[in-house]
């Protein structure tokens, strides 16, 4: 008697939506791997590196579209993770292509830290084509975008949040809804202004420490114990230290975020000196072309004898 070939199950799928990317550099590939994982219908990726989206999609079984236009037609849900207002600008409201082509019943999750401007006339734009945008500003590194551990800021309208709040918890280990549109992204550029002035400030602390021949695991020990401790220290001290600066997140990223703190301080009209001074730090490392290093790479500027600190001395230097 011959058997009957096995049936292969359905797989069961947490929802029915087609879920599309559009930037899927390392954090929005991460994110889509993870959707993946869990059986999410991940459809359509885009990029401008259209190679890295033709990989993507390969290894998670989607299709790599060269329209914007197309990720619409054939996802229900679109997460964008692109790298500045300009870009944002550039995939919604750009002339010719644009995501909002077509995009009646769709969902916008917009994940990268833009200014709350940018946020407000996209979220604009899309209800005039009848579809919805949810803020989901991310406080995470890589490895928490694969693994759907990211914290999330979420602003959007109650009733949308709702209706994918599976979705957001599906990819972070921790969420918080700021608010309506425009909230989250205030609350992101807060977070990212304070990291990047306590990542200048230890690598001042530990750059003039090695100034003046301290054993540097002495002072991080000490730093851990007092009221130098910070997270920072945690994440960044070591990489200072030796001077290993392979990016999770860039020093170019953090002069735009410092950059999005001032335009929002400006607008209140208060002065954060402190604010503008790390914003200048990062931006000499854009200038001297290492802005692709993590932010760690700020210590290149204030440890003695490293090429930034050398290249800063011989300006001033001019100057006088």
């Amino acid at each position: 008697m011959t058997k009957k070939p096995a049936q292969k199950k359905a797989v069961k799928r947490p929802s029915t939506a087609r879920i599309g990317f559009v930037g899927v550099g390392r954090m929005g590939a991460n994110m889509a791997r993870h959707l993946n994982d869990l059986k999410y219908n991940v459809t359509a990726v885009f990029d401008v590196n259209e190679a890295v989206a033709a990989d993507l999609a390969k290894e998670i079984g989607a299709t790599a579209f060269k329209k914007l236009s197309d990720v619409t037609a054939n996802a229900d849900i679109i997460f964008t993770v692109v790298t500045n207002d300009a870009a944002m600008k550039s995939i919604f409201l750009g002339k010719g292509d644009s995501l909002l082509k077509g995009a009646e019943g769709r969902t916008f999750i917009n994940c990268a830290t833009l200014s709350p401007g940018i946020q407000k006339e996209v979220s604009k734009a899309a209800e005039k084509k009848k579809a919805t945008c949810i803020e989901a500003c991310m406080a995470s590194s890589i490895s928490h975008a694969r693994t759907g551990k990211l914290y999330l800021m979420i602003g959007a309208d109650d009733a949308v949040f709702k209706k994918n709040k599976k979705l957001l918890e599906d990819i972070s280990l921790n969420l918080r809804h700021i608010g309506k549109i425009g909230k989250a992204a205030e609350v992101k550029a807060l977070v990212n202004m304070v990291m990047n002035i306590n990542t200048a400030g230890l690598a001042e602390g530990l750059g003039l420490a090695k100034s003046l021949g301290h054993d540097l695991a002495m002072i991080c020990e000490v730093f851990s114990q007092t009221g130098a401790n910070s997270r920072v220290l945690e994440t960044d001290g070591a990489d200072m230290i030796a001077r290993e600066h392979d990016c999770w997140f860039s020093a170019e990223h953090a002069a735009k975020d410092s950059g999005i703190a001032a335009g929002l301080a400006k607008a209140q009209k208060l002065n954060l000196p402190l604010n503008d001074a790390t914003k200048a730090q990062y931006d000499r490392m854009v200038e001297l072309g290492v802005g692709g290093l993590d932010k760690s790479g700020i210590a290149e500027l204030t440890f003695p004898g490293r090429k930034g600190s050398e290249k800063k001395k011989k300006k001033v230097a001019k100057k006088k």
